[in-house]
Formats: structure tokens, sequence, C-alpha cells
């Protein structure tokens, strides 16, 4: 399928990126971060370069997580799922993070995509109450403790809202995203967040290779597994 991200980024010699093609840099960039953050000295200059390439991994995950549940079959079940894999990888989390009063960023997408389901039902007919819903799920996020906090759930709102207003077809859709939530990436880094945005701007809106469920599953999977693995070493 042509779409007007792809003509673009075969204008500007720049390669498309599907859907699979995200997931594959989100999982790296995280894993990467991950190794930065709990192994390696801070302050130096490989910490400093792992921690500006691993700030990509949030935006494209709360990215997928917006074009997932627009495009899932089963919203309940897409919740779920990612329900479970965040009581699984609270396990691993805590045994890096202590009993520090914090929480997996699976949570935070969960909220998110519970946040999405109100959101769904709300956004055309009461626009004041789609608003209280946002803030309310904002603060619970921060009230709470999970990964990336208030910031997280605005930032899937705002990629939510701007796709399901029929924004989604115009050319300036991606741009009107990224720039909109572009102050609540640059809190974690200016670097970070203009990587982020070129992985999205790549986009093409294509599936990908990804397909099946062991395939979506093996990379929830991937979370808990590299704490794990990264506590070993530690």
């Amino acid at each position: 399928r042509i779409t007007w991200n792809r003509l673009i980024m075969n204008a500007i010699k720049l390669p498309a990126l599907s859907g699979s093609s995200l997931k594959v840099i989100a999982v790296v960039s995280m894993v990467i971060d991950h190794c930065a953050y709990f192994l390696m000295e801070p302050e130096t200059v490989q910490y400093e370069v792992m921690r500006c390439v691993g700030r990509i991994a949030f935006p494209v995950f709360a990215f997928l997580i917006v074009e997932g549940f627009l495009h899932t079959r089963n919203r309940m079940r897409y919740l779920l799922t990612l329900l479970c894999f965040a009581v699984v990888s609270e396990v691993p989390w805590s045994l890096l993070n202590g009993n520090d009063g914090t929480h997996n960023v699976l949570f935070t997408l969960a909220l998110g995509v519970t946040t999405l389901m109100f959101l769904d039902k709300l956004i055309k007919s009461n626009r004041t109450l789609s608003i209280s819903v946002v803030l309310v799920m904002a603060y619970l996020a921060y009230y709470l403790g999970v990964d990336y906090d208030w910031r997280g759930m605005l930032m899937m709102a705002i990629f939510f809202i701007l796709k399901s207003k029929g924004a989604s077809h115009s050319p300036f859709s991606r741009v009107l995203q990224l720039v909109f939530s572009f102050p609540l990436m640059m809190h974690y880094g200016m670097v970070g967040a203009m990587l982020a945005c070129l992985v999205l701007f790549m986009y093409d809106e294509s599936r990908g290779f990804i397909q099946g469920r062991v395939a979506k599953y093996g990379f929830y999977g991937i979370y808990p597994v590299n704490f794990l693995l990264i506590w070993l070493i530690r």
C-alpha cells in the first residue's frame, strides 16, 4: 500500500519503517537504555550516548500502543495482555529497583489503553469529560508511580486524539502528533526526543514482518526477560 509517508520518504531518501520495524527499534533502544542505567557508571561518554539512544523507546512504544488499540479486534484482550505481562514484569523490576514505590512501564501502557477506551467513547460526544478523563488518568499514573507517569499518559492521549479526529489522512497529521508530544519527550532528553521523532516520522503505516501470536507475545516477553538477565549479570 502506497501512503503519503512512503512517498515523502522516497522523495527525501529516508527509509520508510513498518510497524514491525518500529517494534524492533523500540526494543533495541530499550535494552541499550537498561544496560546503561543498571550496568554502567554514570557521567561517562558511553553512558550518556546509550541513554540518548534509549530515549527513543518509550515514545515509540506509546505510539505503537495507540496504533495497536485502533487496529485490534479485541480491545479488552489487548488490555488484559498488557496487564498480565505487567504483573509478570513486576518481579524482575523489583529485583533491580528495590521497593522504591515505582512500577514497570507495562502498567503505564495498560493505563494508557484504559484511557483510550474511555476517550474512544467520549471524545465525539463530550469534550469536557474527555479532558477530565485524561487528567484523572494522568494523576493516577503519577500517584501509582508507574514509569513515565503522567507524561506517558498525555503522550498516548495526544497520539490518539490527533489520529482519531480524522487528521490521520492528512500529510501533516504525523507532524502534529510529534509537535504536540515533543515537549513531553524532551523532558527525558533533547537528543533522544529528536531521534524518537525522526523514527516515528518514518513510519509508513504498514504492519510489517512481525505477525502471529507467537511473535507478538514474544515481544511482550522481552521486557521482563531483559530485566531478569540484567539482574543476573549485575
